[in-house]
């Protein structure tokens, strides 16, 4: 049995950080730094990473979710280089911008018109915005534990940083219960500007969950009714499932749809999409940032585009996702451990089931992080274009492994 990699290098620079970083590594990436891993890389290419230590490991997580391609996609990075050489950041606009819009229009289906910012929070906080302008309410509808970026109304009442005020006009309902959406509709009547919500549910530090047959039906009529517009939180799922859009899998036609990770395999870039009815108020609402209109980011998202077309991604990387289910949870079965894999193929998240509950699931986690293979106890996980039979041959190994260092 292999040793624990080890990150000497990766600690040392972490306690330097900490010197004139609040917290050393922050935001989403604060919490694995905490653990025993790697906190910083050196390389990347297709589905592995290279710690400062020399480690490498298969990426399960993707950076959370940008890389659906690889790492250094040669396709993608030369569109961006040799716009790059041209031009980025510039007084007026790149003509690139034009060409990202009409593919996107085309590929995702309900989508008339097209905005870009840098990431997913740009996408839904403008979506809320233009939901407003076009309806003159204030209330949003969201689901408990959904996450759409860190503004603070979006964060959870209390946060360090936020007060009351931030989520006054937040209502929540429990996720695939259409009744709770109706009676917050009933409670709130033409005051609810938009219902937002990811295609399917997947928090952290919880199972994910699919919609009931015939929730995203009673959820579009409610909504139709009382005249609330529809906001699909894509960022995360955006082309895992269907590159039409994720809402094509579950039946229903949102009026706003959030794109963005996935959407540049990577470069900065996140989307805002939406129907014709909503063109006049997307327009009349100020949105930009001094970054936003960088050329060679939009490129790199329509090589991406394309890419994923090309090699219809979305089916591919559901088909890795299910073997890579299949594997993990056959060398759980193995230890005698129940290994629960819910959500999408693509974006699985993994539970063992009982044995000490969510500390061995972390322990566990731990262990097959030290040995190469990069995973997360509480964020669901990603599956690329570049990972293959081998990745996830080499994967149950590793799982096989950290089995027995904890038995």
């Amino acid at each position: 049995m292999s040793e624990p990699l080890a990150t000497p290098t990766s600690r040392a620079l972490y306690e330097r950080a900490q010197a004139v970083i609040p917290k050393g590594v922050y935001g989403h990436y604060g919490p694995a730094a905490q653990g025993a891993g790697p906190v910083f890389f050196s390389s990347s290419n297709g589905a592995h990473f290279t710690d400062v230590d020399g480690n490498t490991y298969i990426d399960w997580m993707c950076a959370y979710g940008p890389m659906i391609l690889g790492y250094n996609h040669p396709k993608v990075d030369q569109a961006a280089a040799r716009q790059m050489a041209q031009g980025n950041t510039v007084s007026i606009a790149a003509p690139v911008l034009i060409d990202l819009a009409e593919r996107l229009v085309d590929m995702v289906d309900g989508a008339d018109w097209a905005l870009f910012g840098k990431n997913g929070a740009d996408s839904t906080g403008l979506a809320v915005m233009v939901a407003r302008a076009a309806t003159g309410r204030k209330r949003i509808l969201k689901i408990q534990g959904g996450y759409h970026g860190s503004a603070p109304w979006m964060q959870a009442p209390g946060n360090s940083g936020t007060v009351a005020q931030d989520q006054a006009l937040v209502i929540e309902v429990p996720w695939n219960d259409a009744a709770a959406i109706r009676a917050a509709i009933a409670e709130h009547p033409d005051d609810i500007a938009c219902f937002i919500s990811s295609p399917y549910h997947h928090p952290v530090f919880a199972d994910n969950v699919l919609p009931d047959d015939g929730y995203w039906t009673e959820v579009e009529q409610a909504c139709r009714a009382a005249g609330i517009v529809i906001i699909a939180d894509d960022v995360r799922s955006g082309f895992r499932i269907d590159l039409a859009g994720s809402h094509t899998a579950y039946g229903f036609t949102p009026d706003l749809m959030c794109f963005g990770k996935a959407l540049g395999n990577g470069h900065p870039i996140a989307a805002l999409a939406g129907s014709d009815a909503l063109k006049q108020a997307a327009g009349d609402t100020f949105y930009t940032g001094t970054q936003f209109f960088n050329a060679a980011p939009m490129a790199a998202a329509l090589a991406t585009l394309e890419e994923l077309e090309a090699t219809d991604a979305a089916t591919v990387i559901t088909e890795i996702g299910e073997r890579l289910a299949k594997g993990l949870a056959d060398v759980a079965a193995a230890h005698g451990h129940d290994l629960r894999v819910t959500g999408v193929p693509s974006m699985p998240y993994l539970r063992i089931i009982g044995d000490g509950g969510s500390r061995f699931h972390a322990r566990w986690i731990s262990e097959c992080v030290q040995r190469g293979a990069y995973l997360l106890s509480y964020h669901n996980n990603f599956v690329s274009l570049a990972h293959n039979d081998e990745d996830i041959d080499r994967t149950c190994d590793i799982a096989d492994q950290a089995f027995t260092a904890l038995a």
